[in-house]
């Protein structure tokens, strides 16, 4: 279980860093969305991976630990934010620029070049 849960989060984060080194901008927003992921999947397995324990206090002899449930659920509300605020800045720089390229500058395609002559 715990190998299955590790790779999991090994996946999520090398797909999340392929995808931050893109040069468009939503590759960019899904790659920080899939590292959160994965840290909230970190996080989550903080409070050790148990099958039926009790979720609260006084209930059973041996409980989940409720802290790192509140830090990823906490966690998943402020990434939606952020995904939406990225997701709005990543489409106001299209309409500005022209381009949806990080680092602003348009790369002409061999079609365009051709046109131009």
């Amino acid at each position: 279980m715990e190998l299955l849960y590790a790779s999991c989060v090994g996946v999520l984060v090398s797909c999340g860093v392929f995808l931050l080194l893109r040069a468009r901008t939503f590759p960019v927003v899904l790659g920080l969305t899939m590292i959160s992921y994965a840290v909230n999947l970190f996080l989550f397995s903080a409070g050790r991976l148990t099958i039926n324990k009790a979720v609260v206090l006084g209930t059973g002899a041996e409980y989940a630990d409720p802290l790192p449930q509140a830090l990823v659920l906490t966690a998943i509300v402020i990434g939606f934010a952020m995904t939406a605020f990225v997701v709005i800045l990543a489409i106001r720089g299209r309409a500005d620029l022209g381009s949806d390229h990080v680092d602003g500058q348009i790369i002409k395609s061999a079609a365009d070049s051709k046109e131009q002559k």
